[in-house]
């Protein structure tokens, strides 16, 4: 076993015992609260692939994030009703339908705002990015049948075969399993040869285009992937809090996602998961305290900035003496 296998072993099963020492130590919330951090960290990361790796700043990921979230809460919805969506496609709770159908139209939505915005590049393109997730946050508050403003209230978390999916512990190494699950491939996909691709266009794309490679087709590519990732967390972030709302996909949500991706490390694979970590705990700690918590965050977040090259994960690599 390599060592960077052996630290992700360590680190797994140090999650997996999160709710047996929340139990222990009758803090109930740490297992709600990390599981959250899990899930966002799995939308960051899915940001950081073509932030980090690509270059591709997007300032709306956060759409991606709440449309595969309203998948699962528009199913729901059919299903509580005994309705069929558009009279064709009935309701559903079965999370091994409700997850892929969620990455799907995540990743369609992405196929969409990427075929476009990816045509420009630098501020035009964080721009138009800014500007379809807010057609999608004006859409969504737009749908009365769905709530509107107000969201849907998901009454239960949807099944699995096998599994207690109404205990809360369960639902964790859930979400758990597929945050593993997600940074494996994450890590596959960066080592394989369209991962060097995507990192050589980001370094020189004009280079790259002149020796034949398609850098539109790649970056679209790309894009697509990175949407179907924060549309797999959005639903599970849907079945983990059992509500959605527009709110999941306003800019204010992209910016948080960007935080955490330069508070843990742009460019590395576990920095993402790291940021978010940090940016719940700073924010549970700090609201005890005061409900101007972002300042103290921001004042942070300029410090890691200016001061460690690469955010946490490198402060963590330099204590470690580069073993993590």
């Amino acid at each position: 076993m390599t060592r960077e296998n052996l630290w992700l072993l360590v680190v797994f099963v140090a999650l997996a015992l999160v709710p047996f020492a929340a139990e222990l130590t009758g803090q109930t919330s740490w297992t709600r609260l990390v599981g959250q951090a899990l899930i966002y960290g799995m939308a960051a990361a899915s940001l950081n692939f073509i932030l980090g790796y690509g270059g591709m700043v997007s300032f709306g990921h956060a759409a991606f994030f709440g449309i595969g979230g309203y998948v699962v809460g528009i199913l729901y919805h059919h299903f509580d009703a005994g309705t069929s969506f558009l009279g064709v496609i009935p309701g559903t709770d079965q999370m091994l339908i409700t997850l892929p159908a969620a990455i799907l139209v995540a990743g369609l939505a992405a196929a969409l705002v990427g075929a476009l915005s990816l045509r420009t590049g630098g501020v035009q393109f964080i721009m138009i990015t800014l500007a379809f997730a807010q057609m999608f946050f004006f859409l969504f508050i737009s749908l009365k049948t769905y709530g509107g403003e107000d969201g849907i209230m998901v009454r239960r978390t949807n099944s699995l075969p096998g599994l207690n999916m109404k205990d809360k512990a369960t639902l964790y190494w859930v979400v758990l399993v597929f945050a593993a699950a997600y940074y494996l491939f994450l890590r596959r996909l960066v080592q394989s040869s369209f991962g060097q691709i995507i990192a050589g266009i980001r370094q020189n794309e004009r280079r790259m285009a002149a020796m034949g490679i398609s850098t539109y087709r790649y970056k679209l590519v790309a894009f697509i992937l990175s949407g179907m990732g924060a549309g797999l967390a959005g639903a599970l972030m849907v079945n983990f809090l059992r509500f959605t709302s527009p709110d999941m996909m306003h800019w204010t949500r992209s910016g948080e996602l960007m935080v955490m991706v330069i508070l843990g490390g742009v460019g590395t694979l576990a920095g993402p998961f790291i940021g978010a970590g940090a940016l719940f705990t700073l924010e549970t700690t700090l609201a005890r305290y005061t409900e101007h918590w972002m300042l103290p965050v921001g004042i942070l977040l300029l410090v890691v900035v200016l001061t460690s090259r690469g955010g946490l994960m490198a402060l963590i690599r330099k204590l470690t003496g580069g073993r993590a």
